[in-house]
């Protein structure tokens, strides 16, 4: 009462009636039952410690592990403090969940994460100081947040932070709002014939207390409290998502919700999943590389970057794309200086050129391409989504200024983009020198 929450308004309201004490509340128990939280060595085999009685207990986490990709569930009504208060009880603490993202960012055993989210929101205290975690998190290793049934305000502040956000079909994301409930008592009390007496120092010291109606200056107050809280909502939302949804674009939402498909149409998702797939997803994933490229350093408000009309993608945007990727590992299957990691770089190449998006489109092509041998680490579906999400659709022609910027395979003669197999020999030759193997 009387503190800024971000939390639907349905919620809100369940809140209201069972402080009033006219019904009970109930929430529902964390439902992924995907791995376990026992504590492993580099064998796979059980670490063991001693309980408070000196028996010999199984090490534990605060999260469930399944073939690399930690999962942290959020359920229920979050609070800035509470500890280990869990879903049983209808809420979920900040601290909890703080705790949780410490953890998983320095568990060795974890090479991705899956935010598993239920949840309508909750205290505004908290709420941004846990997205940062989230966005550090992100930051180092692979973070999925999933919108698996309902991550609303609170909720969607915490999602924002991660490196995509898949919703289900039916999953309700969004409410970037600030709601603030004041009840006044003041006339039920006078029909029981109450009359209480507060007894203060301070001249703000009662200020919107439930036995008097609100002032307009004390409204005022609370007003400004809750703006400044929205606006630190529309930051933070800003600071993960970038260019998909930046703070104007949050604020027109004017804290609607969005459900499924209307949620990645208005940016406020990635696309649709299901934890099932997502968790598949970033279990092959995981036996492949550590991390994946992290789009905060893709632009300075931390997000994807924006199309270039223009048909090129910034240099600072190119560049920061490379230098993140050279800092993730190698590709699947690269071995520099072998006749084999030559092959799967021809693979990854390969699959590049015929991607959907790509082939067909000169400038896609040519930013793919060189980004893709300037950057051998990023895996080529990272390749594909950077070019189609940065190069504006082009016909079969190009502009002269288009081709200018082309490898030499696609800066042809007239209009035409030069034939696949030009591009492939092209391909093969970089590929050739970059790993010392001669042509066959």
């Amino acid at each position: 009462m009387n503190r800024p929450l971000l939390i639907t308004p349905d919620k809100a309201q369940v809140i209201m009636s069972v402080l009033a004490g006219r019904i009970g509340i109930s929430s529902p128990d964390a439902t992924r039952f995907e791995g376990d939280n026992i504590e492993r060595d580099a064998d796979g085999k059980t670490v063991f410690g001693l309980d408070a009685w000196g028996d010999k207990v199984p090490k534990r986490k605060p999260y469930n592990v399944k073939n690399g990709v930690g999962i942290l569930t959020v359920t229920g009504s979050m609070v800035n403090r509470g500890a280990w208060v869990g879903a049983s009880s209808g809420l979920t603490s900040y601290e909890g969940i703080q705790h949780q993202l410490k953890a998983l960012a320095t568990d060795d055993a974890v090479k991705s994460v899956i935010l598993d989210l239920h949840t309508p929101g909750g205290e505004a205290v908290g709420a941004f100081e846990t997205a940062a975690l989230v966005r550090e998190l992100s930051g180092q290793k692979r973070t999925v947040a999933i919108v698996n049934g309902m991550a609303a305000s609170a909720g969607y502040a915490i999602a924002a932070g991660a490196t995509e956000i898949v919703t289900t079909e039916t999953g309700v994301g969004g409410s970037i709002g600030v709601v603030l409930m004041h009840a006044d008592y003041s006339r039920a009390l006078a029909n029981e014939g109450i009359s209480p007496t507060l007894i203060f120092a301070g001249a703000h010291k009662v200020d919107a207390n439930p036995f008097e109606a609100l002032s307009a200056d004390v409204k005022a107050d609370l007003q400004a409290e809750v703006n400044a809280f929205y606006d630190l909502f529309l930051k933070t939302v800003a600071k993960g998502r970038g260019n998909r949804l930046t703070a104007a674009m949050a604020r027109k939402t004017e804290a609607r919700t969005f459900i499924g498909q209307a949620a990645v149409d208005a940016g406020i998702a990635d696309r649709l999943g299901s934890f099932e797939s997502v968790l598949a997803d970033l279990t092959r994933a995981s036996g492949r590389s550590t991390s994946q490229p992290r789009r905060t350093s893709m632009s300075e408000n931390n997000g994807a970057p924006a199309a270039n009309e223009d048909a090129g993608i910034p240099k600072a945007t190119h560049d920061a794309a490379v230098k993140q990727a050279r800092t993730e590992g190698k590709a699947e299957g690269v071995a520099e200086g072998t006749k084999a990691g030559a092959e799967a770089e021809r693979t990854r190449l390969s699959a590049i050129i015929s991607a959907d998006g790509i082939k067909g489109n000169a400038g896609r092509l040519s930013a793919a391409l060189e980004l893709a041998t300037e950057s051998p680490e990023m895996a080529a579906e990272k390749v594909v989504a950077f070019a189609a999400k940065n190069i504006a659709e082009q016909g079969p022609s190009a502009s002269l200024a288009d081709r200018s910027k082309q490898p030499d395979s696609l800066a042809r003669s007239g209009n035409q983009p030069a034939a696949k197999e030009d591009i492939w020999a092209d391909v093969t030759a970089k590929v050739n020198s970059q790993f010392g193997v001669k042509s066959a």
